[in-house]
Protein backbone atom coordinates (compact mmCIF):
# COMPACT_ATOMS: atom_id res chain seq x y z
CA UNK A 1 0.00 0.00 0.00
CA UNK A 2 1.47 3.46 -1.17
CA UNK A 3 2.28 5.87 1.85
CA UNK A 4 0.28 9.21 2.35
CA UNK A 5 1.54 11.43 -0.26
CA UNK A 6 1.90 15.27 0.20
CA UNK A 7 1.45 17.81 -2.86
CA UNK A 8 3.03 21.01 -2.32
CA UNK A 9 4.64 23.89 -4.19
CA UNK A 10 6.36 27.45 -3.53
CA UNK A 11 4.49 29.88 -3.50
CA UNK A 12 4.71 30.94 -7.36
CA UNK A 13 2.46 28.16 -8.74
CA UNK A 14 -0.54 31.20 -7.95
CA UNK A 15 -3.20 28.84 -7.17
CA UNK A 16 -5.76 30.53 -5.21
CA UNK A 17 -6.55 29.95 -1.38
CA UNK A 18 -9.78 28.17 -2.57
CA UNK A 19 -7.93 25.66 -4.70
CA UNK A 20 -4.83 24.82 -1.91
CA UNK A 21 -7.62 24.07 0.86
CA UNK A 22 -9.67 22.06 -1.42
CA UNK A 23 -6.70 19.62 -2.27
CA UNK A 24 -4.61 20.12 1.08
CA UNK A 25 -1.94 21.34 -1.18
CA UNK A 26 0.72 22.62 0.91
CA UNK A 27 2.76 26.17 0.04
CA UNK A 28 6.09 27.07 0.87
CA UNK A 29 6.30 31.42 -0.01
CA UNK A 30 8.88 33.10 -1.72
CA UNK A 31 10.47 36.17 0.00
CA UNK A 32 9.78 39.43 -1.43
CA UNK A 33 12.07 42.05 -0.31
CA UNK A 34 10.96 45.75 -0.37
CA UNK A 35 12.01 49.47 0.41
CA UNK A 36 14.52 47.47 2.99
CA UNK A 37 11.76 45.20 4.40
CA UNK A 38 11.50 41.58 3.86
CA UNK A 39 8.37 39.96 3.76
CA UNK A 40 6.68 36.36 2.74
CA UNK A 41 4.65 36.35 -0.79
CA UNK A 42 1.22 36.01 -0.21
CA UNK A 43 1.10 36.05 3.33
CA UNK A 44 2.20 39.94 4.70
CA UNK A 45 2.01 41.32 1.07
CA UNK A 46 0.33 41.32 -1.95
CA UNK A 47 0.21 42.49 -5.35
CA UNK A 48 -1.46 45.54 -5.01
CA UNK A 49 1.01 46.35 -1.79
CA UNK A 50 3.83 45.92 -4.33
CA UNK A 51 1.53 48.82 -6.64
CA UNK A 52 0.93 51.08 -4.26
CA UNK A 53 4.37 51.49 -3.39
CA UNK A 54 5.54 51.34 -6.56
CA UNK A 55 2.93 54.47 -7.25
CA UNK A 56 4.44 56.25 -4.50
CA UNK A 57 8.47 55.43 -4.21
CA UNK A 58 8.61 54.00 -7.85
CA UNK A 59 10.46 50.98 -6.58
CA UNK A 60 10.04 47.56 -7.40
CA UNK A 61 10.73 44.55 -4.75
CA UNK A 62 13.17 41.69 -5.83
CA UNK A 63 12.27 38.28 -5.00
CA UNK A 64 14.24 35.75 -3.26
CA UNK A 65 14.14 31.95 -3.17
CA UNK A 66 13.44 29.81 0.03
CA UNK A 67 16.92 29.22 1.57
CA UNK A 68 18.26 25.91 2.28
CA UNK A 69 17.12 25.97 5.80
CA UNK A 70 13.83 26.99 5.00
CA UNK A 71 12.96 23.82 2.85
CA UNK A 72 14.97 21.53 5.43
CA UNK A 73 12.35 22.82 7.85
CA UNK A 74 9.54 22.60 5.61
CA UNK A 75 10.56 18.86 4.51
CA UNK A 76 10.71 17.76 7.89
CA UNK A 77 7.77 18.81 8.76
CA UNK A 78 5.80 17.05 6.16
CA UNK A 79 7.85 13.92 6.10
CA UNK A 80 7.60 13.15 10.01
CA UNK A 81 4.61 10.92 9.72
CA UNK A 82 6.44 8.98 7.03
CA UNK A 83 4.26 10.87 3.76
CA UNK A 84 6.05 11.29 1.18
CA UNK A 85 6.15 14.40 -1.00
CA UNK A 86 6.01 16.05 -4.19
CA UNK A 87 7.48 19.20 -4.25
CA UNK A 88 6.80 21.92 -7.56
CA UNK A 89 8.88 24.70 -8.50
CA UNK A 90 9.25 27.65 -10.63
CA UNK A 91 11.60 26.92 -13.57
CA UNK A 92 15.15 26.08 -12.24
CA UNK A 93 16.06 28.60 -15.15
CA UNK A 94 14.62 31.42 -13.37
CA UNK A 95 15.22 30.79 -9.77
CA UNK A 96 17.60 29.16 -7.21
CA UNK A 97 14.08 27.41 -5.47
CA UNK A 98 14.92 23.99 -7.82
CA UNK A 99 18.23 24.07 -6.90
CA UNK A 100 17.71 25.03 -2.99
CA UNK A 101 14.74 21.96 -2.65
CA UNK A 102 16.90 19.18 -4.34
CA UNK A 103 19.82 20.20 -2.02
CA UNK A 104 17.36 20.37 1.03
CA UNK A 105 15.32 16.85 -0.63
CA UNK A 106 18.72 14.94 -0.39
CA UNK A 107 18.21 15.01 3.27
CA UNK A 108 14.69 13.59 2.83
CA UNK A 109 14.49 10.36 0.77
CA UNK A 110 10.56 10.55 0.67
CA UNK A 111 10.60 14.30 -1.49
CA UNK A 112 10.68 14.45 -4.87
CA UNK A 113 11.16 17.63 -6.73
CA UNK A 114 10.01 18.85 -9.74
CA UNK A 115 10.47 21.45 -12.24
CA UNK A 116 7.91 22.93 -13.59
CA UNK A 117 10.12 24.64 -15.96
CA UNK A 118 7.07 27.37 -15.75
CA UNK A 119 5.96 30.21 -13.48
CA UNK A 120 2.33 31.12 -12.20
CA UNK A 121 -0.40 28.86 -13.07
CA UNK A 122 1.78 27.00 -15.51
CA UNK A 123 3.21 25.50 -12.66
CA UNK A 124 -0.25 25.33 -11.13
CA UNK A 125 -1.46 23.28 -13.89
CA UNK A 126 1.02 20.28 -12.71
CA UNK A 127 0.13 20.58 -8.69
CA UNK A 128 -3.66 19.93 -9.80
CA UNK A 129 -2.33 17.11 -12.14
CA UNK A 130 -0.53 15.42 -9.36
CA UNK A 131 -3.12 15.80 -7.16
CA UNK A 132 -5.67 13.90 -9.83
CA UNK A 133 -2.61 11.23 -9.71
CA UNK A 134 -2.76 10.95 -5.82
CA UNK A 135 -6.29 10.04 -6.00
CA UNK A 136 -6.09 7.87 -8.38
CA UNK A 137 -3.49 5.94 -6.22
CA UNK A 138 0.03 6.31 -7.48
CA UNK A 139 2.71 7.20 -5.93
CA UNK A 140 4.92 10.02 -5.16
CA UNK A 141 7.53 8.33 -7.24
CA UNK A 142 5.28 7.75 -10.41
CA UNK A 143 3.07 11.49 -9.42
CA UNK A 144 7.05 13.16 -10.13
CA UNK A 145 8.01 11.23 -13.30
CA UNK A 146 4.63 12.02 -14.94
CA UNK A 147 4.25 15.69 -14.00
CA UNK A 148 7.97 15.96 -15.20
CA UNK A 149 6.88 14.39 -18.16
CA UNK A 150 4.51 17.03 -18.76
CA UNK A 151 6.00 19.75 -18.14
CA UNK A 152 6.96 20.84 -21.74
CA UNK A 153 3.51 20.70 -22.74
CA UNK A 154 2.23 23.23 -20.92
CA UNK A 155 1.13 26.38 -22.71
CA UNK A 156 2.05 29.54 -20.89
CA UNK A 157 1.69 33.28 -22.13
CA UNK A 158 0.69 36.29 -20.71
CA UNK A 159 0.10 39.39 -22.82
CA UNK A 160 1.35 42.61 -21.11
CA UNK A 161 -0.37 46.26 -21.49
CA UNK A 162 2.00 47.96 -20.20
CA UNK A 163 6.18 47.81 -20.46
CA UNK A 164 6.57 50.21 -17.49
CA UNK A 165 7.59 47.17 -14.82
CA UNK A 166 9.62 44.79 -18.11
CA UNK A 167 12.01 48.55 -17.92
CA UNK A 168 12.04 49.20 -14.28
CA UNK A 169 13.30 45.86 -13.77
CA UNK A 170 16.07 46.24 -16.71
CA UNK A 171 14.36 43.41 -18.71
CA UNK A 172 13.48 46.25 -21.44
CA UNK A 173 15.26 49.24 -22.93
CA UNK A 174 13.49 52.34 -22.63
CA UNK A 175 13.44 52.63 -26.45
CA UNK A 176 11.36 49.47 -26.54
CA UNK A 177 8.96 50.79 -24.09
CA UNK A 178 8.78 54.26 -26.04
CA UNK A 179 8.15 52.40 -29.48
CA UNK A 180 5.91 50.09 -27.99
CA UNK A 181 3.56 52.75 -25.85
CA UNK A 182 3.73 54.88 -29.55
CA UNK A 183 2.61 51.90 -31.34
CA UNK A 184 0.02 50.42 -28.90
CA UNK A 185 2.24 47.14 -29.02
CA UNK A 186 0.91 44.59 -26.30
CA UNK A 187 3.91 42.06 -26.40
CA UNK A 188 2.86 38.46 -25.16
CA UNK A 189 5.47 36.56 -23.03
CA UNK A 190 5.68 33.30 -23.40
CA UNK A 191 7.26 30.46 -21.59
CA UNK A 192 9.68 27.77 -23.44
CA UNK A 193 12.03 25.93 -22.49
CA UNK A 194 11.58 26.63 -19.03
CA UNK A 195 12.76 30.57 -19.66
CA UNK A 196 10.68 33.51 -21.29
CA UNK A 197 10.60 35.00 -24.06
CA UNK A 198 8.51 37.25 -26.30
CA UNK A 199 5.97 36.13 -28.83
CA UNK A 200 3.49 37.69 -31.11
CA UNK A 201 3.66 41.05 -30.67
CA UNK A 202 -0.51 42.71 -30.54
CA UNK A 203 -1.55 46.16 -31.44
CA UNK A 204 -4.49 47.87 -30.14
CA UNK A 205 -5.93 48.50 -27.07
CA UNK A 206 -5.78 45.92 -24.37
CA UNK A 207 -9.01 44.52 -24.43
CA UNK A 208 -9.31 43.71 -28.25
CA UNK A 209 -5.75 42.45 -28.01
CA UNK A 210 -6.90 39.87 -25.72
CA UNK A 211 -9.43 38.62 -27.50
CA UNK A 212 -6.97 37.90 -30.89
CA UNK A 213 -4.38 35.92 -28.30
CA UNK A 214 -6.86 33.98 -27.19
CA UNK A 215 -7.63 33.09 -30.63
CA UNK A 216 -4.14 32.31 -31.10
CA UNK A 217 -3.44 30.47 -28.16
CA UNK A 218 -6.53 28.04 -28.38
CA UNK A 219 -7.20 27.65 -32.22
CA UNK A 220 -9.19 25.04 -33.08
CA UNK A 221 -9.12 23.61 -29.52
CA UNK A 222 -7.96 19.80 -30.91
CA UNK A 223 -4.40 19.47 -29.57
CA UNK A 224 -5.48 20.81 -26.12
CA UNK A 225 -6.35 18.52 -22.83
CA UNK A 226 -9.82 19.98 -21.85
CA UNK A 227 -9.31 18.88 -17.66
CA UNK A 228 -8.56 22.84 -16.90
CA UNK A 229 -7.55 25.94 -18.37
CA UNK A 230 -6.41 28.67 -15.89
CA UNK A 231 -7.34 32.61 -16.82
CA UNK A 232 -4.58 34.75 -14.47
CA UNK A 233 -4.34 38.28 -14.31
CA UNK A 234 -2.07 40.45 -12.47
CA UNK A 235 -5.21 43.35 -11.19
CA UNK A 236 -6.73 43.59 -14.62
CA UNK A 237 -10.78 44.72 -14.09
CA UNK A 238 -13.21 42.73 -13.84
CA UNK A 239 -14.98 43.31 -17.34
CA UNK A 240 -11.85 42.65 -19.01
CA UNK A 241 -11.79 38.99 -17.31
CA UNK A 242 -15.04 37.72 -17.87
CA UNK A 243 -14.97 38.68 -21.11
CA UNK A 244 -11.48 36.13 -21.47
CA UNK A 245 -13.40 33.49 -19.53
CA UNK A 246 -16.13 34.03 -21.40
CA UNK A 247 -14.39 33.46 -25.12
CA UNK A 248 -12.21 30.60 -23.83
CA UNK A 249 -15.54 28.56 -22.57
CA UNK A 250 -17.37 29.34 -25.99
CA UNK A 251 -13.88 28.35 -27.63
CA UNK A 252 -13.16 24.61 -26.14
CA UNK A 253 -15.53 22.79 -23.62
CA UNK A 254 -13.05 22.75 -20.87
CA UNK A 255 -14.39 20.58 -17.67
CA UNK A 256 -13.03 23.51 -15.49
CA UNK A 257 -12.34 26.99 -15.62
CA UNK A 258 -10.52 28.60 -12.56
CA UNK A 259 -9.92 32.55 -13.14
CA UNK A 260 -6.43 33.31 -10.60
CA UNK A 261 -4.92 36.40 -9.28
CA UNK A 262 -0.93 36.65 -10.18
CA UNK A 263 1.08 36.63 -7.08
CA UNK A 264 4.01 38.98 -5.97
CA UNK A 265 6.35 37.13 -8.49
CA UNK A 266 4.72 37.56 -11.72
CA UNK A 267 2.93 41.20 -10.69
CA UNK A 268 6.14 42.45 -9.92
CA UNK A 269 7.99 41.33 -13.15
CA UNK A 270 4.92 42.54 -15.45
CA UNK A 271 2.70 45.14 -13.43
CA UNK A 272 -1.29 45.52 -13.72
CA UNK A 273 -3.36 44.69 -16.61
CA UNK A 274 -1.26 41.44 -17.38
CA UNK A 275 -3.64 38.84 -18.57
CA UNK A 276 -2.57 35.00 -19.54
CA UNK A 277 -4.58 31.91 -20.30
CA UNK A 278 -3.14 28.51 -19.11
CA UNK A 279 -3.62 25.09 -20.55
CA UNK A 280 -2.08 21.60 -21.28
CA UNK A 281 -1.23 20.51 -24.33
CA UNK A 282 -1.57 16.48 -25.94
CA UNK A 283 2.11 17.40 -27.73
CA UNK A 284 4.51 20.41 -27.50
CA UNK A 285 4.39 22.52 -30.21
CA UNK A 286 7.27 24.21 -31.83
Amino acid sequence: MNRNVIIASDSTSDLSPELIERHRIRILPLTVNLADRQYTDGVDISPEDIYRHYEEKRELPKTAAPNLGAFETFFEELTRDGSEVVFFTISAAMSSTNSNARLAAEGFPGVHIVDTKNLSTGGGLLVLRAVDLREQGRSAAEIAEICSSLAPLVDASFVIDNLEFLHKGGRCSAIAVFGANLLQLKPCIVVKGGAMSVGKKYRGKFPLTLSQYVKDRLGDGSDIELDRVFVTHAGCDESIVDAVVKQVSAACPFREVFVTRAGCTVSSHCGRNTLGVLFIRKRAIE
